[in-house]
C-alpha cells in the first residue's frame, strides 16, 4: 500500500513534468492570482499578449493555450497548432493527423487506449460532440487537444488565454529573461520551465505529502493489529507445545526469541511479496487506466516500507510473546 501510493504520487507528477517539458518552451507565463502549482482559473489573459511578448528581448516565439478542466484528472487544451508545432517540433502521430474541422480533436495514445478510441471515434466533452482526427505519442503538453479558437468559443472565453509558453534564443538566459519580464509585467506569474517542472514533486505538495504520512501511520496501526491477532491466536494454538518446551528446560528467552524469529521471517516474506505486488499494480494501471494514473518504482522507499512492515510486525508480536513465556508449564501441558 505504501509503495503503490508513493509510486503513483511520483509517477503522476513526473508525467506532468514530462508533458510540460514536451512543449519545448523555456518560460511559463501565467495570469495574476495564480501560483506555480495552482490550478488554472478560467481564462483571464488576452490572446493579444503572446504577440506582445514575442517582441520582448530574446523571445523568439510565444504561444498561448486555453485549458478547460474535465472530470477527475482530465482536461481539454486549445492550441494554436501551427505555433505549437514551431515551438515543440509538433505532434508525432501514430494514427491520423491534426484537426481539420472545428469539431475535430486529437488525443494521446494512453488516453485513446483507456477510452478505446480510434481515428473517427466520437467523444462527448463540454456538451459538444467531437471527432477524433488523430492519436499522437504522449509527452506533448496535454492529453486532449483542439483548436485554440474553437475551445475559446465553446467555453465562452473568446480571445482569452489560460497560460502562455515562451521560447527564447538562449535557454541559459531563461532566468535573466524571467527577471526582466517580472519587472515589466508585475503581478503575472512567470517561471522558467526548469523551475516549474522541479516544483512538480511530492515534497512541494504539502497536502499530498501529509496524506502519504497518514497512510504510513494507518499501515503501521493495521499491521500491528493484524500481527497481534495472528500471534495471539498462534500462542493459544501452541499452548501445549510451549508447555512441552518449558517442561524440557527451555528458557523464557528461548521461547520468546523463537516466536520473534518466526514473526521476523513472516514480515520479511510479506515485505518481499508486497514489493512484488507493486509491479502488478504498476502493470494494472498501465493497461487499465494509462491516462489517469502513472506509477513509478521508487526504490528509495523500499527500505522505508520494509522498516515499517518489520517494526510493526515485531511490535505486534511482543505482547503475545510475553504471554507465552509467562505460561505455567503444568497448566500449558494440561491445555486442550
Amino acid at each position: 500500500m505504501i509503495l503503490t501510493l508513493v509510486g503513483v504520487s511520483n509517477g503522476t507528477l513526473h508525467e506532468s513534468a514530462r508533458r510540460a517539458r514536451g512543449t519545448g518552451a523555456d518560460i511559463f507565463f501565467r495570469p495574476p492570482g495564480t501560483s506555480v502549482l495552482s490550478s488554472l482559473s478560467s481564462s483571464p489573459m488576452s490572446d493579444k499578449l503572446p504577440a506582445i511578448l514575442a517582441n520582448e528581448p530574446h523571445v523568439v516565439l510565444a504561444t498561448g493555450t486555453i485549458v478547460q478542466p474535465l472530470e477527475l484528472f482530465d482536461s481539454i487544451t486549445g492550441f494554436d497548432m501551427d505555433q505549437f508545432a514551431k515551438m515543440s517540433g509538433g505532434f508525432r502521430f501514430v494514427q491520423g493527423g491534426l484537426p481539420v474541422q472545428d469539431t475535430d480533436l486529437i488525443v494521446d495514445e494512453p488516453y485513446a487506449r483507456e477510452k478505446h478510441l480510434q481515428v473517427g471515434s466520437t467523444l462527448n466533452l463540454i456538451s459538444h460532440q467531437w471527432r477524433v482526427s488523430g492519436i499522437y505519442l504522449p509527452g506533448k503538453a496535454a492529453r486532449i487537444c483542439v483548436k485554440l479558437a474553437v475551445l475559446q468559443d465553446f467555453t465562452g472565453n473568446p480571445h482569452r488565454l489560460s497560460q502562455i509558453y515562451l521560447k527564447i534564443d538562449d535557454p541559459d538566459r531563461a532566468q535573466a529573461v524571467v527577471d526582466a519580464l517580472r519587472a515589466k509585467y508585475p503581478g503575472y506569474q512567470i517561471y522558467t520551465m526548469e523551475y516549474f517542472t522541479s516544483m512538480l514533486s511530492v515534497n512541494n505538495l504539502g497536502l499530498l505529502r501529509n496524506f502519504t504520512y497518514v497512510v504510513i501511520g494507518i499501515a503501521m496501526i493495521v499491521g500491528f493489529i493484524v500481527v497481534f491477532m495472528a500471534m495471539y491466536t498462534a500462542v493459544l494454538e501452541r499452548t501445549r507445545e510451549i508447555g512441552i518446551l518449558k517442561a524440557v528446560g527451555s528458557s523464557s528467552g528461548l521461547i520468546l526469541s523463537m516466536l520473534m524469529r518466526e514473526t521476523l521471517l513472516l514480515a520479511i516474506l510479506g515485505t518481499v511479496l508486497g514489493i512484488l505486488l507493486t509491479y502488478f499494480t504498476q502493470w494494472l494501471m498501465l493497461h487499465v487506466v494509462p491516462n489517469s494514473l502513472v506509477q513509478e518504482t521508487v526504490y528509495a522507499w523500499w527500505p522505508i516500507a520494509a522498516g515499517v512492515a518489520i517494526v510493526g510486525a515485531l511490535i505486534g508480536a511482543i505482547i503475545p510473546g510475553i504471554k507465552a513465556v509467562r505460561q505455567d508449564a503444568t497448566e500449558a501441558l494440561s491445555y486442550e
